[in-house]
């Protein structure tokens, strides 16, 4: 699908590297992007979001391109979706709705599937009353009367039983987790969870770790489905090991409500291993906005241990960093060349013995 991206620069230090990633996000999703339209500025307009100006210069390229849809890198109200798309003649998709376009299309799962589809309601819903305020106030009248409220009010219902239909669904998803989970610590089993910014190659770690053969791609959001294995450590015993859905900046609250079932895996875990991007010149800022998803989930406290993936990119060799307490804090892998996994092997062997080892709350939460 042919397509014109309007990208905004508010001025930020990172806007560069937000753009790209969501040109990154617009190929993924199977655009063939034919040009890049830059708006500056310092707000965004009421009206169209971009000003009046950068609207009429799209128009004019949309004559020359042809493209088949706009792609906006920032999330908009359906108020401004709309005037965009009466102007342009085209269909307009903003930043939350191709992600969560990008999610159906990498859905694997039942549970994953049920997942998106509750995510895309949610963020329905929420258009659907904007969009039809100005006629409910309007409690009849011409063109009014008969299907206009009702066939408003049929589609809310309908939309409403569907998101229950997907919540209740997914709850007993969560109890089924809860009863692995309990099973899990009966064996005194220690359980890990990737994390990471999408794309930092959990899942490549994941398959040297465990040999799973679980998808994984150079792409953003390779993974959606959560894949726990078994592996077994000569010095720990067994330890099960999760891969996870990639974080991303401003990631919606609506998929991270709807994703709530595969997050738990997170929350619950007992150690996280937080993959990071050695290579990447914005690894800072991703490191940043994968703990603010944490937070929000509610994972912040659990012990991490840092990975830095992908060395063999930027010249550096396998090594652990240790804390003042002799802790290892940082690991350094490439899992695609299979280099550095005995000193991540042995930092989750430690951080078993220092967690299940432990007998009282207090020393478990400083750890």
């Amino acid at each position: 699908m042919k397509a014109i991206i309007i990208s905004v620069d508010f001025g930020k230090l990172d806007y560069q590297a937000h753009a790209q990633e969501f040109e990154m996000l617009a190929t993924g999703a199977g655009a063939e992007i034919l040009a890049t339209v830059v708006a500056k500025r310092d707000r965004p307009d009421a009206k169209f979001f971009i000003g009046s100006g950068k609207v009429d210069e799209v128009a004019l390229l949309i004559q020359s391109c042809q493209p088949d849809i706009v792609l906006f890198d920032q999330p908009l109200s359906p108020a401004q979706q709309r005037n965009l798309e009466r102007v342009f003649n085209l269909r307009v998709v903003d930043r939350v709705t191709l992600i969560l376009d990008i999610f159906a299309l990498r859905a694997q799962s039942h549970e994953g599937k049920l997942q998106v589809e509750l995510a895309q309601l949610q963020h329905l819903t929420t258009r659907l009353t904007r969009m039809w305020t100005h006629l409910e106030r309007q409690r009849g009248g011409i063109g009014m009367r008969g299907p206009g409220e009702s066939q408003l009010e049929m589609d809310k219902r309908m939309i409403g039983d569907k998101v229950r239909m997907l919540k209740e669904r997914l709850a007993k998803v969560e109890k089924q987790r809860a009863t692995q989970r309990r099973s899990r610590e009966r064996s005194h089993t220690l359980s890990v969870s990737l994390v990471g910014y999408t794309n930092a190659g959990k899942s490549t770690l994941f398959n040297a770790l465990t040999r799973a053969g679980a998808y994984a791609a150079d792409q953003l959001f390779a993974t959606l489905d959560t894949t726990t294995r078994r592996i077994w450590l000569e010095t720990a015993g067994q330890i099960t090991v999760s891969d996870t859905v990639g974080f991303i900046r401003d990631l919606p609250t609506t998929l991270i409500a709807a994703f709530k079932a595969t997050l738990e895996e997170t929350v619950h875990a007992d150690l996280l291993l937080h993959v990071i991007d050695a290579s990447s010149p914005q690894r800072d800022e991703q490191i940043s906005e994968v703990n603010k998803v944490l937070q929000e989930i509610g994972a912040q406290d659990i012990p991490t241990i840092l990975v830095y993936n992908k060395i063999d990119l930027v010249g550096y060799e396998p090594k652990i960093d240790r804390d003042e307490l002799g802790r290892i804090t940082r690991v350094f892998v490439s899992a695609q060349e299979r280099a550095g996994l005995e000193g991540l092997r042995l930092a989750m062997a430690e951080a078993k013995a220092q967690i299940l080892g432990m007998t009282n709350v207090e020393t478990y939460e400083n750890f």
